[in-house]
C-alpha cells in the first residue's frame, strides 16, 4: 500500500484507536513525535480507512443476481415490512358517440403482498499482535479480511435474490410462493429415454423450445408482456455458445440471438444449475426467461454493505458490517417463465 498517497481517515475510527488499550499495547514501549495515541492512532485509521475503501470497491462476478435483476433502493432502510402490489392489466377501449358519458374504464388488477427488510451482518478484525506488526514493519494490515467480510454478506444477499428465505418472509426468484409460472420443455428421445435437456437437442429443437416459451408468456398475457432475457446454467450457456449448426461456421448461441423473437440478451448464471444447491431449490439446470426492467421487479436492498465505527473487543478491535435486504419484489409475475430440466 502506497500510504503516502492514502492520507484519509475516518476521524471517529480514530478517536477510538486514540482511547483503547489495543492501540497502546500495539506501540507499548515506543517513542513517536507528536505522541504515541495521536501518531498511532492517525496511522492505524488511516491504515483502517484503506481496508474499507477496498471492502467497498471489490466486485465479485460469480453473484450473478447483483448484475442479472435491476437493484433498487427505494424501500426505506429503517423499515421492517412494506406493500407493494403484483398487477395484471385490465379494461378495453370501445367505439364512442360525441356525447357518451360511460367511457370503459382501463385500469390494472393488483393483488397486495406484504414483503418483509432482514438485516444481515458480519464483522472482521485485527488484533494487538497484527497491529503491532503493521506499525513495526510497515506491514499494511490483511485487507483479504474486509473482503472477505464483503464476500459473505454478497453470498447471502445472492442466495436470498434466489431461492429467497421462507423463514425470513423474503422471495427468491426461484422460491415457490413468487408466483412465475413453469414451462414444460418439449421431449426427444435418446436410446429409449425421453430427455429434455438442450445437450440431447440440435438447433431448431432448442429454437422451438425458447419461441414456445415466448408464445407461453405471450399467451397468458395477450401479448402484453414480452420478456427480452434469458439466463441458462453456465455449462448450458457454455454449450450453446460453442456448438456449430453443422457444415455451417453459426453457433446455436448465435441461431437463437438472430431468430427468437423479442431476445435481446442470453446469460449464464452458476446458481441455474442444478448442482447449485444453495441458491437452486430446485433440483435440476433451470432456464430463466424474464424482462429485465426495473417495472417488472426488482432485487430490493434498502440499506447497501455499511462498515460502522471500530469496536474495541479485548485485544483486538473489530469492524462491524450490516446489510438490509428485502428479496425480490416481483410486480409482474407473468412477466418472468421458468423452464426446469434444461
Amino acid at each position: 500500500m502506497n500510504r503516502n498517497r492514502h492520507m484519509n481517515y475516518d476521524r471517529a475510527d480514530e478517536e477510538v484507536l486514540r482511547k483503547s488499550n489495543v492501540c497502546r499495547s500495539a506501540v507499548r514501549g515506543v517513542r513517536y513525535d507528536g505522541g504515541i495515541e495521536t501518531s498511532a492512532s492517525v496511522f492505524f485509521a488511516r491504515e483502517l480507512d484503506y481496508v474499507k475503501t477496498q471492502t467497498y470497491d471489490v466486485e465479485y462476478p460469480e453473484m450473478t443476481a447483483l448484475s442479472l435483476f435491476p437493484v433498487s433502493s427505494e424501500i426505506p432502510e429503517g423499515m421492517e415490512t412494506f406493500t407493494y402490489y403484483s398487477y395484471d392489466q385490465t379494461g378495453m377501449a370501445m367505439i364512442i358517440n360525441n356525447y357518451a358519458t360511460d367511457l370503459p374504464r382501463a385500469d390494472v388488477k393488483g393483488k397486495p403482498t406484504t414483503g418483509h427488510v432482514k438485516s444481515i451482518g458480519d464483522s472482521y478484525g485485527y488484533s494487538v499482535q497484527e497491529m503491532r506488526a503493521s506499525r513495526m514493519t510497515g506491514k499494511s494490515l490483511d485487507v483479504r479480511k474486509g473482503e472477505s467480510a464483503r464476500y459473505a454478506m454478497d453470498y447471502l444477499v445472492n442466495k436470498i435474490a434466489w431461492m429467497g428465505s421462507k423463514e425470513d418472509n423474503l422471495v427468491g426468484i426461484l422460491s415457490e410462493e413468487n408466483d412465475i409460472p413453469k414451462f414444460i420443455l418439449s421431449t426427444v428421445t435418446v436410446d429409449g429415454k425421453e430427455r429434455t435437456e438442450f445437450c440431447y437437442k440440435d438447433a431448431d429443437q432448442i429454437l422451438d423450445d425458447v419461441n414456445n416459451m415466448q408464445k407461453y408468456v405471450s399467451k397468458i398475457t395477450k401479448n402484453v408482456e414480452k420478456p427480452d432475457t434469458l439466463v441458462l446454467p453456465a455449462h448450458v450457456y457454455i454449450d450453446l455458445a460453442t456448438r456449430r449448426i453443422p457444415d455451417t461456421e453459426t453457433t446455436i448461441l448465435k441461431f437463437l440471438m438472430d431468430h427468437a423473437p423479442y431476445l435481446t440478451e442470453i446469460r449464464e448464471a452458476n446458481e441455474l444449475q442444478a448442482e447449485s444447491t444453495d441458491m437452486n431449490p430446485t433440483g435440476s439446470n433451470v432456464a430463466l426467461l424474464y424482462t429485465n426492467s426495473p417495472k417488472k421487479m426488482t432485487l430490493e436492498i434498502p440499506m447497501p454493505f455499511l462498515q460502522h465505527t471500530i469496536q474495541e473487543k479485548g485485544l483486538e478491535i473489530e469492524v462491524p458490517c450490516e446489510e438490509r435486504v428485502a428479496g425480490m419484489v416481483i410486480y409482474y409475475p407473468l412477466s418472468a417463465l421458468i423452464a426446469e430440466g434444461i
